[in-house]
């Protein structure tokens, strides 16, 4: 017989049927029901046992979090809350958990705090909250890459190793192989990076954004989707020291039609889960409300969660230049009643949280795309404008989050960009790869940056993004596990 997942269960329409399901136990009562979960959905399936025909030393052993295997007749329930139960005709134990370790750890069946659960990372998929976040964020991996798969791109893996800063702030991790006591020294004084395993220094890769403009410049349209690192020194709610990246680049495509893109885009993959995962945005929305019910009137969401992920679905987004909003800031009321932690005085300032929720939540009231930014806030590859002044630059406002997707129209002149790098201190010999791609067959070419956590936390409505990636690393250190390297080490820079 074929096991069946709990979910396949809850879908199975022959009843008084022989099923076979493995799972963990979540809770067992009355030496009787048995409340099962293999982590295909949300909801337990209940399995009720004839304690009378089975030895006690079996029954002691089905304990919260053991691993069983079950066999039994499906049938409908007789109870409220499910519309179906196994009449269980075996178990069997695969895995033992000692109630009084079980006890110590987050599989005790009680609420626990966030906090708590961060300190058992390698527990707290177990819990419904978490079950539930990790699946939406399986659904939205899966409906990134359908959605690109179904516009004509190329998915490309850009390198995690790299040599270049592609934001140019040097907050990067630098990976060596030299003996952090012991290493090698030029005449100076100074670390010989020629000594070590690439011959120069070299860092994790901070984005796959200027390896995925080559890509584009052969193959049209590619995306990256994998892995990227900051050593920002930030210990807050929305940074990690590590996370994944959704990097589109597109040939012959301007800023209006990069913002094009990453407004269907976003609307693809937030409609994907609102579709196919309606149970868990479900339990995360109750959830969302009862802690909410705990903070003041002022500071609780002013959507459910659902209504949230409908309001970027059934609206168009707003576009406005930088210019328009700083005026539209300067002159708002939170401004001039110095509301705001960070005042609105002028021209050039960088854009806040605070001041891109306002924009979105309180004075558009829709999502919000803000382009052509200043310069001197903005990265080198992206394009110049014709004042001087501005690049075209695009970043996309949420509800809630503030900014989501960042991109641009890349520069494709070769003498304006090479200008560039020399004005913000990169080395030319660090991107004459780069520089060169614009001698052979240049042309106007766009893409945007989006942070997969971020979309992951907007879409499951966690206030915190270290409960949206598995295992958390941020500035201070990686609480869960400890690495040895065997012929590598990591050092901040």
């Amino acid at each position: 017989m074929i096991t069946s997942t709990v979910a396949e269960l809850f879908t199975q329409e022959n009843k008084h049927i022989d099923v076979e399901v493995k799972g963990w136990v979540k809770s067992f009562r009355a030496n009787r029901f048995i409340a099962l979960n293999d982590g295909s959905t949300l909801r337990n399936i209940q399995c009720v046992v004839d304690f009378e025909s089975m030895e006690e030393a079996l029954l002691k052993r089905i304990t919260t979090g053991a691993a069983v295997h079950i066999k039994g007749s499906l049938v409908e329930s007789q109870g409220k809350g499910q519309d179906v139960e196994i009449q269980v005709s075996s178990v069997e134990i695969l895995g033992d958990a000692d109630p009084e370790l079980v006890s110590k750890t987050i599989l005790q069946p009680k609420r626990h705090s966030l906090e708590f659960l961060r300190e058992q990372a390698h527990l707290r998929v177990r819990t419904n909250t978490f079950g539930a976040v990790m699946r939406l964020r399986s659904a939205l991996s899966f409906a990134v890459h359908d959605y690109f798969h179904k516009n004509g791109f190329n998915y490309m893996h850009a390198p995690i190793i790299t040599g270049s800063d592609a934001e140019g702030a040097g907050e990067m991790f630098r990976v060596t192989t030299l003996d952090p006591k012991n290493p090698p020294l030029t005449d100076s004084g100074e670390i010989n990076y020629t000594k070590d395993f690439f011959g120069k220094e070299t860092n994790l890769t901070v984005s796959g954004q200027l390896e995925a403009e080559t890509y584009a410049m052969a193959l049209g349209k590619v995306y990256t989707f994998g892995p990227t690192f900051r050593a920002e020194n930030s210990n807050t709610s929305r940074h990690l020291a590590e996370f994944w990246m959704i990097e589109p680049e597109v040939a012959f495509m301007d800023l209006e039609g990069n913002m094009d893109l990453a407004e269907d885009f976003l609307k693809y993959v937030i409609g994907y889960v609102l579709k196919n995962n309606v149970k868990d945005l479900a339990f995360l929305e109750q959830r969302l409300e009862q802690e909410e019910q705990s903070k003041p009137q002022n500071e609780r969401s002013a959507m459910r969660l659902t209504e949230k992920l409908n309001f970027v679905l059934d609206n168009n987004f707003k576009r406005v230049s930088y210019s328009e909003a700083i005026d539209i800031l300067r002159n708002s009321k939170p401004n001039k009643k110095k509301k705001f932690k960070y005042p609105i005085n002028e021209w050039g300032a960088d854009l806040q949280s605070e001041h891109e929720r306002f924009l979105v939540e309180k004075h558009f009231k829709c999502p919000v795309i803000l382009f052509d930014y200043p310069a001197n806030i903005k990265a080198f590859y992206m394009r110049l404008n014709e004042d001087g002044k501005t690049v075209r630059a695009m970043d996309i406002l949420f509800p809630g989050i503030g900014e989501i997707v960042g991109g641009s129209q890349r520069e494709e002149r070769y003498d304006v960009l090479k200008a560039k790098i020399t004005e913000v201190g990169i080395p030319e010999e660090e991107l004459w790869w780069y520089l060169e791609t614009r001698k052979f067959g240049t042309c106007v070419h766009s893409g945007f940056g989006l942070g997969f956590e971020r979309l992951v936390q907007f879409c499951t409505g966690m206030a915190n993004i270290r409960d949206v990636i598995p295992f958390p690393r941020t500035f201070t250190g990686i609480p869960y596990q400890s690495f040895k390297f065997a012929f590598m080490s990591l050092v901040m820079v």
